[in-house]
């Protein structure tokens, strides 16, 4: 089924749009381009939004994926049908391309939805990521669930239509309100962003009128209401924006008195810095990631590995089961992440690792040089341990003369006695 036409009874889920709804400050603030309390672009524009999101997309990005199937109890990589697929899911996105595309839409919105394209035979042949602002899951009178998809060019669908469930996969976290709706981490850090985006337009403003903050003219005597309106108008007209940088000649004992919050009382960096401290927070990121902390103590592998369990380790794992689920694999084939490029060690700790492992026989000789980009070598391609390890009752035979000798094979008893006389003079 390729899907059909949106004339159905299915409604939409509650709380399908309700992060879409724009806040306005006060009334007609739109109009007007002032700030909007809850924007996603401006979300988007926040550095530390941008680093978190950025940078989980492209740790998903990087991994391989690979079919695996057990054999003799280990899993280990072998050839599939969907191999083709997964190296090129659709015609304008390889493999990264298509990860990446699917960790953005996750974390900047909480859903994934990606339309399962057959061809003519029903198989699988195109996987295709669609927006989530233009996706809609539904839901009839008896409980089914469908997916209402608007017209994409990018598809190819020239008008709405609607999917059954087993033609989307639905990728989804943060299921507060509904288990058809995910929630994106920037709900919970949108004030936050709001807050440091704020700063920043304030910072560029102060800069961009060459460091000179906002002020009042003053003078010692009374001044008529045309008078004040018309210095007023006259100053900004001369000495801000495009006329900043002149020189004011004032008169009759006025005089311009500068009227703003320093930096140091308003906090500006502790607050810039605790915005963005609130955005990896919600994203599990360590702050260190994106240039929020210095780099704490340690080795860097321990910290990939706590970023790794905390924050991508859901991403990754929740891509393998909705693959292994909908791909329609050969009987004991899954998909698999490789994370070697994820958990990278550095040199020595890689070196040690290896050595134990062929040490310890786990790993052949050829195997740990293949982890670092070596051939293998003849006579390395079995484990291999040293003979050092005896039994107690060897140990306690040790000092008689050979303990490990098998014991001596008695001769069959000829009848003869050796050394008798033959008859012929022979001993």
């Amino acid at each position: 089924m390729t899907g059909k036409k949106s004339a159905s009874t299915a409604q939409p889920v509650n709380g399908g749009d309700v992060w879409h709804t724009i806040h306005e400050p006060s009334t007609g603030a739109w109009q007007r381009n002032q700030e909007i309390e809850v924007s996603k672009n401006d979300q988007m524009r926040h550095h530390a939004v941008f680093a978190c999101i950025s940078l989980i997309t492209r740790d998903i990005g990087k991994l391989k994926i690979k079919t695996k199937k057990k054999v003799d109890g280990v899993s280990q990589v072998c050839d599939s049908q969907v191999k083709k697929l997964l190296a090129k899911p659709n015609e304008f996105q390889n493999w990264q391309q298509f990860a990446e595309a699917w960790a953005t839409s996750k974390s900047t919105s909480g859903n994934v939805y990606v339309w399962k394209v057959r061809n003519i035979y029903g198989d699988v042949w195109k996987l295709q990521i669609l927006n989530p602002e233009r996706t809609k899951p539904l839901v009839d009178p008896n409980g089914n669930v469908f997916y209402q998809v608007r017209r994409d060019r990018l598809f190819d669908l020239s008008e709405d239509v609607v999917f059954p469930a087993s033609e989307i996969i639905h990728d989804r976290f943060n299921c507060f309100y509904h288990p058809l709706v995910g929630l994106s981490p920037i709900t919970a850090c949108a004030l936050s962003a709001s807050q440091g985006i704020s700063i920043q337009r304030n910072a560029q403003s102060f800069f961009a009128n060459e460091s000179r903050p906002s002020g009042i003219l003053t003078a010692p005597g009374a001044i008529s209401e045309s008078n004040s309106n018309e210095l007023k108008e006259n100053w900004e007209k001369n000495y801000s924006q495009g006329g900043r940088g002149g020189t004011a000649v004032l008169s009759d004992g006025m005089t311009y008195v500068p009227m703003s919050v320093a930096a140091h009382d308003a906090q500006l960096v502790e607050q810039l810095k605790m915005s963005g401290e609130i955005v990896c927070t919600a994203f599990s990121v360590p702050a260190f990631k994106v240039g929020l902390a210095t780099l704490p103590g340690g080795k860097i592998s321990d910290h990939n590995d706590i970023y790794y369990s905390d924050c991508l380790q859901h991403y990754i794992e929740s891509i393998e089961t909705l693959l292994n689920q909908h791909l329609e694999l050969e009987d004991g084939v899954e998909v698999e992440f490789c994370l070697d490029a994820l958990l990278r060690m550095d040199a020595s700790s890689q070196m040690d690792y290896l050595d134990k492992g062929v040490k310890g026989a786990i790993m052949s000789p050829n195997e740990a040089r293949a982890k670092i980009g070596l051939a293998a070598v003849p006579g390395g391609e079995s484990p291999m341990i040293q003979q050092q390890n005896f039994s107690l009752a060897a140990i306690a035979k040790r000092d008689s003369g050979d303990p490990f000798a098998k014991a001596a094979t008695p001769t069959p008893d000829t009848g003869e006695t050796q050394g008798a006389d033959d008859g012929l003079g022979n001993a």
